[in-house]
């Protein structure tokens, strides 16, 4: 016997009092687009032999499943108690208060974007943040795009197209997603040379490159990865003397782009973007949303006679920053201004912490949970930065039969917490957890340690 005719229809299911909850939260043609997929699998089931002729109630339960699958973001906040400072996968540097309040500011208004208060016309957004970079750098000018592999084309594909640019071999970098700076080269018209070997290279072999045909010379810091043992590379200052003695440009990726000295907290030295200006580099590009601990954003840096060609060049308007994040950078940028950038940027709080602040929180935590162990650790910077570089920390650690099942709970969580395994304990790293997240984080832990 044909069962269909139980099928609720539409029509029934959208005037009851769930129907009606769905289509206040989800809105009325959301509702009907669910419930009509969820009648549709039903009856196909069924005609396959594959089930029972669902009820009303299961009708709607299916329903709000799916209509909740459809509009949960799918980018949403995250404990990180890794330990890794600038987790790339969890969206690198987090803000400050006040590039936040920046960001909703102009983004919950209108804005001076585009628009000249003085004369009461058309502006540019090439204008914001550049004062902020020219004084805090003492560069002659800077330009702002969407992020730091943009300013890398951007500078090529404006400054050198066509002609040759020359690299080390040690340089030829791959960074995160499997782009390289071969391929941003080749996508820019540049042509590629190739100098040194991958361990050692020389200043002659830079001369020896050098033809009629060559409009600059790119220095790329190995950022996310490190060359040691038989090695040598000459200096940027070397290099740059180079190019200007033969009337080319100099150009200086840093990636990470530092503005504070990594040495002062016990990490590697981090090449910082007034070193490369101040060692004759005619361009520096480097990212907004690593060690700078801004937003997302490339910028450059240097010369106003090759930043304003940039500035003109088609490219730019399709690689050009957004408003918020020229208001979050800004706000950035002002921290540093101001020399209070350790006080105020996450990333420089987490950096300066010392190692016994990290275990009293710890300390702190296993008191609240009652269960857990305080072990010596190191955190990480990460996002492409100081590579093998750590700092000493105190983790609070757990031995669970199951640690990675224990790490999809606490993924799982309504606060979702993402921590590390190693030794077959789970561990959660008091480094990286923003210090309003502590409430939060514990009532995770106490659900799926239960």
């Amino acid at each position: 016997m044909n069962d269909l005719h139980n099928l609720p229809s539409v029509d029934a299911l959208l005037r009851t009092d769930l129907g009606e909850t769905y289509i206040n939260a989800y809105g009325h043609d959301l509702t009907v687009l669910a419930i009509r997929e969820i009648l549709e699998e039903a009856r196909s089931a069924y005609l396959a032999q594959e089930t029972k002729i669902p009820g009303q109630q299961e009708v709607l339960e299916r329903a709000q499943h799916r209509l909740h699958a459809w509009t949960s973001p799918t980018l949403y906040p995250v404990i990180n108690a890794s330990g890794v400072i600038l987790h790339t996968n969890l969206g690198r540097a987090p803000l400050s208060a006040e590039a936040l309040r920046a960001i909703q500011d102009v983004g919950g208004q209108f804005s001076t974007l585009e628009f000249d208060m003085e004369k009461g016309e058309r502006g540019s957004r090439l204008a914001h943040a550049n004062d902020l970079l020219t004084r805090l750098l003492d560069a002659e000018a800077a330009l702002v795009v969407n992020n730091n592999a943009s300013a890398v084309l951007l500078m090529l594909k404006a400054l050198a197209s066509g002609q040759e640019v020359v690299i080390a071999r040690s340089q030829l970098v791959e960074i995160g997603g499997g782009f390289r700076i071969p391929n941003v080269m080749r996508q820019s018209g540049a042509k590629l040379v190739e100098v040194g070997a991958t361990n050692r290279v020389h200043l002659s072999d830079y001369e020896q490159a050098l033809s009629v045909e060559t409009a600059a010379i790119l220095r790329v810091h190995r950022s996310n990865f490190a060359i040691v043992g038989f090695t040598t590379e000459p200096q940027l200052n070397e290099i740059a003397q180079v190019a200007h003695k033969n009337g080319l440009l100099a150009f200086d990726d840093l990636g990470s782009g530092a503005l504070l000295d990594t040495a002062q907290y016990g990490l590697e030295h981090e090449p910082m973007v007034q070193e490369s200006l101040a060692d004759g580099a005619d361009l520096v590009c480097f990212s907004g949303d690593k060690l700078l601990g801004g937003p997302q954003a490339g910028i450059l840096v240097g010369r106003s006679e090759l930043i304003d060609r940039l500035k003109i060049h088609p490219l730019a308007r399709a690689v050009r920053a957004d408003k918020m994040a020229l208001a979050a950078l800004s706000a950035t940028l002002l921290h540093y201004l101001k020399g209070e950038a350790e006080e105020k940027i996450p990333v420089w709080q987490m950096m300066a912490a010392p190692a016994e602040d990290m275990r009293q929180r710890a300390e702190t935590w296993r008191k609240a949970l009652g269960r857990g162990e305080i072990l010596p650790s190191r955190s990480t910077v990460g996002g492409g930065s100081l590579p093998g570089e750590s700092l000493p920390t105190f983790a609070l650690t757990f031995r669970v039969s199951q640690p990675h099942q224990f790490l999809a709970a606490l993924r799982a969580s309504p606060s979702p917490v993402i921590a590390r395994i190693h030794d077959e304990k789970v561990l959660l790293d008091p480094r990286t957890v923003l210090p309003h997240q502590e409430e939060d984080l514990l009532k995770t832990l106490e659900s799926v340690l239960k």
